[in-house]
C-alpha cells in the first residue's frame, strides 16, 4: 500500500472533522465543559469509521457511489428528500467553510472580508477546473497536516492528563443547573453531527469510485477508514482539550478563529500563531472543496449524469456547472453578512436531520448479498451500524428542540 493512497482518507478526516464548525463547536464544548465531552467525540468516531468503511466497501465490490444506492433504496419520492436536505445542509456548509478561509486570510492580510471571500472561492474552483481529482486530494489532504501544530501546542502546556482520560467515560458534569443541562445536551447532539456529517460519506465514497477502487482496494478502504477518521479524531480530541486547558479558566468564549488560534501561540508565541492560522486555512479550504464536490456528486449521481473529476470538465458539463453553482450560491450566501459561526450551526442542525435518510441506505446495501456478495457486511459491521443507525435517529429527533431551546448552544 503506498502512502499517498491513504490521502483520501486524510483529506475527509481533516477537512471532515477539522472545518469550521468543528473548530468553533469542539472549542466552545472544551471551554463551557472542560474535558467532559471528549467521550462523545470518541463515540461519534468509531460510527463515522463504520459507515465510512461501509461506503468505501460498497464503491469498491459494485462500483456505485452514495447517491446511486440512496435512489436505489430509498426510492425517487424519499430519495429525493434526502437529496434536497442533503446539498442544502451541505451547500451551508460549504458557505461557512469559505467564510472561514475568508476570516483566516483577514486574520493574515488585514483584507476586505468579502473580497477575500471571492478570492477563495475562485482559487478553489480553480484547483477543481485544474487538477485531478487524486491531486486535489493530495495537496488539500496532506497540507492540512499543519494542524499538527495545535497537537505539539497541547504537548507543550503540559495537559492534565487524569483530567483528560476521565473525559472518555460517559458523564455529565456535576452541578450543572437546568439551562446547563440543556447546552450540554445540545453539544452533544452538535458534536455528533459535526463528526458525523453525512457529506464526508458522499464525498468519501464517490472518491473511491474515482480512484477506481475495486476489490483490491479493500484493504486500503479499511485503513483509510480507520487512519483517516481517527486522525480527524486527534485532532478534535486536541482543540477540545487546548479550549479546556487555556480558554475556558480565563473566560474566553471560543466563537471566533481569532481566540481558538490564539492557543499555539501560547506555547510557541508569534510561529505558533501563524502555523495555527496557516493550519486552520489548509483544513477548512479542503472541507470548502469537499463539501462543493460532494454536492455536485450527490445531484450527478442522483439524476444519472456523467460525473467526476477523472474526466475533463467539458466532458461532464451538467456535473461541472452543478459544483460551480455550489460555489456561486455559497459565496453569496457569504455575502449577505451571516455570520460563520451562525451558519455553522444551521449546518449542523440541518445535517443531523438528514443522517438518518443518509446512514440506512448504507446499510440496506451492505446487507443485501446480491451486491455485495462474499463482502457482505459481517456480525460486527451490522450489529454496529444498526447500533449508530438508532444513535444518529434519536440525535435528530432532539436535535431541533434541543437547538431552539438553547438558542444554538449561546445560552
Amino acid at each position: 500500500m503506498k502512502p499517498l493512497e491513504l490521502t483520501l482518507g486524510i483529506l475527509t478526516a481533516v477537512g471532515g472533522f477539522v472545518d469550521i464548525s468543528e473548530l468553533v463547536f469542539v472549542s466552545q464544548a472544551g471551554a463551557r465543559f472542560g474535558y467532559a465531552l471528549i467521550w462523545v467525540i470518541v463515540l461519534a468516531t468509531v460510527g463515522i469509521i463504520v459507515f465510512g468503511e461501509m461506503s468505501g466497501r460498497i464503491a469498491a465490490v459494485s462500483r456505485q457511489p452514495m447517491f446511486t444506492i440512496i435512489r436505489k433504496e430509498l426510492g425517487l419520492t424519499l430519495g429525493g428528500v434526502t437529496l434536497i436536505g442533503g446539498l442544502v445542509s451541505t451547500l451551508v456548509t460549504c458557505a461557512a467553510e469559505i467564510g472561514g478561509v475568508a476570516l483566516v486570510l483577514q486574520l493574515l492580510t488585514g483584507g476586505s472580508y468579502l473580497l477575500l471571500a471571492a478570492l477563495a472561492t475562485t482559487v478553489f474552483a480553480a484547483s477543481i477546473w485544474l487538477l485531478p481529482f487524486k491531486w486535489i486530494e493530495r495537496s488539500y489532504g496532506l497540507l492540512g497536516l499543519v494542524m499538527l501544530v495545535f497537537a505539539a501546542a497541547l504537548l507543550a502546556l503540559d495537559p492534565p492528563w487524569s483530567h483528560i482520560a476521565a473525559g472518555l467515560v460517559p458523564r455529565v458534569p456535576a452541578g450543572l443547573s437546568q439551562q446547563d443541562m440543556l447546552v450540554y445536551g445540545y453539544f452533544v447532539v452538535a458534536l455528533i453531527s459535526a463528526i458525523m456529517f453525512p457529506y464526508e460519506l458522499y464525498f468519501y465514497s464517490s472518491g473511491g469510485v474515482e480512484d477506481a477502487w475495486s476489490k483490491a482496494d479493500l484493504s486500503t478502504n479499511r485503513v483509510t477508514s480507520i487512519v483517516g477518521m481517527s486522525l480527524g479524531a486527534l485532532m478534535a480530541i486536541v482543540l477540545l482539550c487546548l479550549a479546556a486547558q487555556e480558554l475556558g479558566p480565563r473566560g474566553i468564549s471560543p466563537e471566533q478563529v481569532g481566540a481558538v488560534v490564539l492557543q499555539p501561540g501560547l506555547a510557541f508565541g508569534k510561529l505558533g500563531v501563524i502555523l495555527g492560522l496557516l493550519g486552520i486555512l489548509t483544513a477548512v479550504a479542503g472541507a470548502a472543496i469537499e463539501t462543493c464536490l460532494a454536492n455536485a456528486y450527490a445531484v450527478s449521481q442522483f439524476f444519472g449524469w456523467r460525473w467526476g473529476r477523472h474526466r475533463p470538465p467539458q466532458d461532464t458539463p451538467l456535473f461541472t456547472l452543478a459544483w460551480l453553482v455550489v460555489f456561486a450560491l455559497a459565496l453569496a450566501l457569504v455575502c449577505t453578512g451571516v455570520e460563520v459561526t451562525d451558519l455553522a450551526d444551521y449546518a449542523v442542525v440541518l445535517s443531523i436531520v438528514v443522517l438518518p435518510l443518509s446512514f440506512l441506505p448504507l446499510l440496506l446495501a451492505g446487507n443485501d448479498p446480491v451486491l455485495m456478495r462474499d463482502q457482505v457486511n459481517g456480525p460486527w459491521s451490522r450489529r454496529l451500524g444498526w447500533l449508530f443507525y438508532g444513535l444518529v435517529v434519536l440525535a435528530a429527533v432532539a436535535a431541533v428542540p434541543l437547538y431552539l431551546l438553547t438558542l444554538g448552544g449561546k445560552l
